[in-house]
């Protein structure tokens, strides 16, 4: 028997991913909090939100591991903005890791490729030429990952080159368990579509396409990414998926991710964008964008935006009653309050869509 889809509205914003991992949904992007190991409450946090979320991400950790329990590093898939968005007010000077050819982006070197407003057919892309792409300057705070493949204070991890969303693009693999946080690599909502992003109905899908500067290499990196043959995929978009229908529905990704994922035309389907290690070289010019569709898009933004404030003000008044009402609901190594949800079976999660409605012909 299939149970109902896991969306917005049947998930808590706090959710178990696996054993000592943990998801906070930030209005549309994933965060991810990672014990290191079962005998201690040392963890890392990986990818950092968005900007004026670092309250949320700190209560967050302090009813997972306790207060004055920060973690031991930040360790970043990218760094669109929607990925960094705290690192310097949640959990200031904390060494921050990413990718050497993510650098440019987070030390003030370069700004990230322009985004493709004319890609993806939804709100989100046709709003994301109004989406940060200035670069972050970290400092001496940013560390390249280390050429070995590991995953500073995660023992059991390793980090997996994963370009085409962002140049320096990683993703993060548990072997034991064959855990997965694929950063915007994979996602598991269509995030083009407002609606979709809002609702987080789970569907398979490749990178936010608004962003991907790079179709060849996000092709490649999920052919890299199903070839693991994950049982856990959890993303920078959407609520984790699991099971037979996720391995299913990534084979068909990777077999057929020209067809499904990349669109038939914008500024980055000809041709990428040229990096390297000093940022962006050179850009392909843009394509024509539609005001129509720029004010269509403004419009679906401003009605979701809307009825997501009131439905998250509503949820938020209810945890907290509940926070009061009926302490330690959560099974976590400190004992808080977090609702908890049960990882899904192997039954993965039925009925569950890959890349619906962006599949063309050859």
């Amino acid at each position: 028997m299939n149970l109902p889809l896991p969306t917005r509205f049947t998930t808590p914003d706090v959710f178990v991913v696996g054993p000592r991992v943990w998801g906070l949904r930030d209005v549309f992007v994933n965060l991810y909090f990672v014990r290191s190991d079962d005998h201690s409450l040392a963890w890392v946090l990986v990818d950092a939100g968005l900007p004026g979320s670092a309250d949320k991400v700190r209560e967050t950790a302090r009813q997972l591991f306790g207060a004055d329990v920060p973690p031991t590093a930040i360790i970043l898939t990218h760094g669109h903005f929607d990925h960094v968005g705290t690192i310097a007010d949640a959990f200031p000077d904390l060494p921050v890791y990413a990718h050497p050819l993510e650098l440019p982006y987070l030390t003030g070197l370069s700004s990230y490729p322009p985004p493709d407003p004319t890609v993806g057919g939804g709100a989100m892309a046709w709003l994301s030429f109004l989406y940060p792409r200035a670069p972050r300057n970290l400092g001496e705070r940013v560390r390249p990952l280390s050429a070995d493949g590991s995953v500073p204070d995660l023992p059991g991890w390793r980090w997996l080159f994963t370009p085409g969303h962002a140049p320096g693009h990683v993703s993060f693999f548990r072997e034991s368990d064959r855990l997965l946080l694929a950063g915007d690599a994979i996602t598991t909502v269509r995030g083009e579509s407002a609606y979709r992003t809002f609702t987080q109905t789970p569907e398979l899908h490749g990178p936010p396409a608004y962003f991907t500067c790079d179709w060849d290499a996000a092709r490649e990196s999920v052919r890299h990414l199903d070839a693991l043959e994950p049982a856990t995929v959890a993303s920078g978009h959407g609520v984790p998926m699991r099971g037979s229908e996720l391995r299913r529905h990534l084979d068909d990704l990777a077999r057929d991710f020209d067809q499904i994922a990349r669109p038939a035309r914008g500024r980055y389907v000809p041709e990428p964008a040229i990096t390297n290690e000093t940022g962006v070289l050179h850009v392909p010019p843009p394509a024509a964008v539609p005001t129509g569709a720029w004010l269509a898009g403004a419009a679906v933004l401003g009605a979701v935006g809307l009825l997501a404030w009131q439905r998250g003000r509503k949820r938020a008044d209810e945890r907290e009653a509940r926070r009061h009402s009926a302490p330690g609901r959560y099974a976590g190594p400190h004992g808080g309050s977090i609702p908890a949800i049960e990882p899904e079976t192997e039954r993965g999660y039925g009925g569950m869509a890959v890349g619906q409605g962006r599949r063309r012909k050859k």
